[in-house]
């Protein structure tokens, strides 16, 4: 397939470019400065603001499917980049003729009936405390992949651990997934490639967990 990958200077995107290499994937890489490690002749790296759908075309042209793991530089803050890079990511695919996306937000975002009790009540309110301004966008980019014409699944994580993936995880479709504490990123990123051809996830929210 022909992949592009949103965020993938980050430490989610880095790991879902090269597993996607790997599995014989064409790549286009949209960053805002430099993609670090040895060139491939699968890969195509595009310099664009992703919140610029102008600038996102070329980087979507001849696309099977676009995947975002952009995360905000510091999550503490309010952000509004997940929602304007989502209708910037959107308006683009529509004007390439790109149809699948996959992106990622995060656990808390789940509304409360897509939450098990321990994370509705006590995990969840604490987190929105510290990291509730880029919990908010992520709500937001949510809502507009909703309303969008686009094929889109929504992948949330948990906490995200930088050791080794095992390739198993657990996953919840619009629904609870309890014990739900820790994701390795590896095992995210290869969620993230399995779910763009699997058509059950078209049009829902899939909650992951080790």
């Amino acid at each position: 397939m022909r992949l592009t990958v949103f965020g993938a200077t980050g430490g989610t995107g880095r790991l879902l470019v090269a597993q996607a290499l790997a599995a014989g994937h064409e790549v286009t890489a949209v960053v805002r400065r430099n993609m670090p490690g040895p060139p491939d002749p699968r890969l195509r790296v595009v310099r664009a603001d992703v919140c610029a759908p102008e600038e996102l075309r070329l980087a979507l042209a001849s696309a099977d499917a676009a995947l975002s793991a952009l995360g905000a530089s510091d999550a503490r803050r309010p952000t509004r980049l997940y929602s304007a890079a989502a209708l910037a990511i959107v308006v683009a695919m529509r004007e390439a003729s790109v149809r699948r996306l996959v992106a990622v937000t995060a656990l808390p975002v789940a509304p409360p009936a897509e939450q098990d009790i321990t994370h509705r009540h006590l995990v969840n309110p604490v987190l929105h405390r510290f990291f509730g301004g880029a919990y908010h966008d992520m709500r937001r980019l949510e809502e507009i992949l909703a309303r969008s014409d686009r094929d889109w699944t929504v992948l949330r994580p948990p906490y995200l651990s930088n050791g080794p993936g095992t390739g198993v995880w657990r996953w919840a479709v619009d629904a609870p997934l309890p014990r739900a504490w820790t994701l390795p990123r590896a095992d995210l990123a290869a969620a993230m490639l399995a779910a763009t051809t699997d058509s059950r996830l078209v049009g829902h929210a899939v909650n992951l967990a080790a």
